[in-house]
């Protein structure tokens, strides 16, 4: 299997920043942890405070697939339900 690299954008509500970081500093350690994850940092914009990117590396798409129905995404989505502006995800390869 190949490796796969994921980077999820985040878009915070303006009024939702501090609650969306805080609650996807949560989402490190934990999935740092979890089998298949090789890189797993969060980032945020220098000059939109609102947008948070995940750059992630994963062994394999069904390790990822695995991190992706665990409770504590699950439990990040209910924290912040209505908080977020936008999420959009990029399953991507390296080539080069």
């Amino acid at each position: 299997m190949t490796k796969l690299t994921i980077v999820a954008n985040i878009i915070a509500n303006e009024d939702k920043i501090e609650l969306v970081k805080t609650e996807l500093l949560k989402l490190i350690e934990i999935t740092r942890g979890e089998e298949g994850c090789l890189q797993y940092d969060l980032h945020q914009d220098n000059e939109n405070q609102a947008h948070f990117m995940f750059y992630e590396n994963w062994v394999n798409r069904d390790l990822w697939q695995t991190h992706m129905s665990a409770q504590h995404l699950a439990d990040y989505l209910a924290a912040t339900d209505g908080a977020v502006a936008s999420f959009t995800l990029n399953e991507m390869t390296v080539i080069g």
